[in-house]
């Protein structure tokens, strides 16, 4: 589905050039879950924005479908930490933003985003506004508002941090849920978190980076069974691999 070839990131900070991500190949094939884990600053969400078109790199290539990404990838979605939801919007107008962003408006649009709502757990808080939603709910519409654009490919951006322990165990389940509903039309994730934990949990595979500059030190496959048991030996030893590949 997406391949990246040589991509190389660096940005300028007065007349120096600070390189962000170094070399990047990669591939993500059709159906899988991906997450990106690494240290604090290896460029993980620079990855994800070249990823979906957001930001360019500065040098190589990113391939949807075998054909070039010139700007943003209209086929995929984001999913972003700091919820993104415009405060004097209802839940219900912040989910049909992006729909009618890309033309579909009126009932077909209310109709799309109340199912979405449905499916996230939202369903009754469609005329509440941010303030009135807990740190769960908000990222709840945030993922509702990426779904409704009914996407082939979803990024998701450390979707849990800042939430409490039993929120994210919630919500990292949800997720898996939705991925895995064959009904929706979502079937490929790339997630960037920075447990590693969480992303032996939810992951086909794990991309780890290290840094200065952001590199990929490690590809792996997590062939644990779902749903996956944290007292399994198997999965303390893939933690474990992970964190040593981490440098």
């Amino acid at each position: 589905m997406l391949e990246l070839r040589h991509v190389f990131k660096s940005f300028s900070d007065r007349g120096r050039v600070m390189p962000v991500l170094h070399d990047i190949q990669t591939t993500i094939e059709d159906g899988q879950l991906v997450c990106i884990v690494g240290p604090s600053g290896c460029g993980k969400s620079t990855l994800l924005r070249i990823m979906m078109g957001l930001a360019p790199p500065t040098s190589g290539e990113i391939l949807y479908h075998g054909s070039p990404l010139a700007g943003v990838n209209l086929r995929a979605a984001m999913v972003f930490q700091s919820f993104a939801l415009l405060p004097w919007l209802t839940v219900q107008s912040n989910v049909e933003l992006g729909l009618k962003a890309r033309g579909l408006t009126g009932a077909l649009a209310q109709q799309r985003a109340n199912f979405y709502l449905d499916k996230v757990g939202l369903d009754g808080y469609e005329e509440a506004y941010p303030s009135e939603l807990s740190g769960g709910m908000k990222q709840r519409a945030g993922i509702a508002r990426a779904l409704a654009v009914e996407p082939d490919l979803l990024f998701m951006d450390e979707p849990f941090a800042g939430l409490d322990a039993l929120t994210s165990a919630n919500l990292r389940e949800e997720v898996l849920t939705l991925w895995s509903d064959r009904a929706l039309p979502v079937h490929t994730v790339v997630m960037v978190t920075h447990i590693i934990e969480e992303a032996v949990l939810m992951a086909d595979r794990v991309l780890v980076m290290a840094q200065q500059p952001g590199r990929i030190a490690a590809d792996l496959d997590v062939s644990l069974e779902r749903p996956r048991n944290k007292r399994d030996p198997g999965f303390d030893a893939l933690v474990d691999s992970i964190f040593e590949k981490i440098v």
